[in-house]
């Protein structure tokens, strides 16, 4: 399983939180590429919820991760 930021990104409209099979479904649904919905399909099913990308890959980058201020624009 290999995680990019564009496949990744994939998922960030999802209906988060949510099970594997709920975005299995939503990955397939939105027209996902084939890597997203095998790297889902890899995770261990073990009835978890997963609340955002972050619970499914941890080195998500979030907007603490960029050196941009928002304040000076």
């Amino acid at each position: 399983m290999y995680w990019t930021l564009d496949l990744a990104s994939k998922l960030e409209d999802a209906p988060w939180p949510a099970t594997k099979e709920e975005l299995i479904d939503y990955a397939t649904r939105s027209g996902a590429p084939a890597e997203v919905l095998e790297n889902l399909q890899e995770i261990e099913d073990e009835g978890d919820v997963y609340e955002s990308i972050e619970d499914i890959w941890p080195d998500y980058p979030t907007k603490d991760d960029f050196l941009w201020n928002e304040d000076e624009y």
